[in-house]
């Protein structure tokens, strides 16, 4: 597994990764309406080294008429930003086209471990891999960075909006019956509508999709074997 290497005119400084949000941000499309029924889906996530900056990011395919996968691959590297609040993506953009280069099967859609619209500066990780491949994305978090929302109600498909003040960012999915939800928003090419029917059916067992839960069992395994 070769080593990731980071482009020569990545930002190096939160100015200039700011100053690319704002370039990059007026290409999102949130309207979409996206893929109604892809055949392709790809999960992306990203795992870290419990000390230093190693990172593993993986890619999975899954075929959605069994949720099984068809195609996988990893990048390992270092990550290419700092830590900043707002600009996470920088440090992982890299790894995750990376990964997504070494693909055979082609996916559709994206789905992302971690927030497209609903972000501070409105272009999380979603937005912006979704605009710099153009393919559609979809984020997907676990906790959210902004906004405040009403608890949905308890059953599976359950849905409250995701507000930042005035704005409608996302919606936070019940994807189990009483179980906490997960907080979806629009990446590119998507409508929220689709993306909310998306996740929902890519997580028909668990909390998670199973785009996700495949892309962090493999991320995982790979860091523990680079490491080991």
């Amino acid at each position: 597994m070769t080593e990731v290497r980071v482009p020569a005119d990545w930002p190096a400084s939160a100015e200039a990764a700011r100053a690319e949000q704002d370039r990059l941000r007026p290409l999102v499309d949130v309207t979409g309406p996206g893929p109604a029924a892809p055949r392709l889906v790809a999960g992306l996530d990203v795992a870290y080294a419990e000390s230093g900056d190693r990172l593993a990011a993986a890619v999975v395919v899954l075929e959605t008429s069994g949720l099984t996968v068809v195609d996988a691959a990893v990048a390992v590297g270092r990550a290419a930003f700092g830590y900043v609040p707002g600009l996470f993506a920088f440090r992982e953009l890299p790894a995750l086209l990376d990964a997504l280069d070494r693909l055979t099967a082609a996916p559709e859609l994206l789905v992302c471990d971690g927030h497209g619209l609903a972000h501070p500066r409105r272009f999380g990780l979603a937005c912006h891999l979704g605009v710099l491949t153009g393919l559609p994305a979809v984020g997907v978090g676990k906790t959210p960075l902004v906004g405040t929302w009403d608890p949905p109600a308890p059953r599976r498909g359950s849905w409250s909006d995701l507000r930042d003040g005035t704005d409608t960012v996302g919606r936070v999915l019940r994807t189990r019956d009483g179980v906490k939800p997960v907080f979806v928003s629009v990446g590119h090419r998507m409508s929220l509508d689709n993306a909310t029917a998306q996740v929902l059916a890519l997580s028909p067992n668990f909390r998670l999709p199973e785009t996700t839960r495949a892309a962090d069992r493999r991320c995982r395994e790979a860091l523990a074997g680079q490491l080991g």
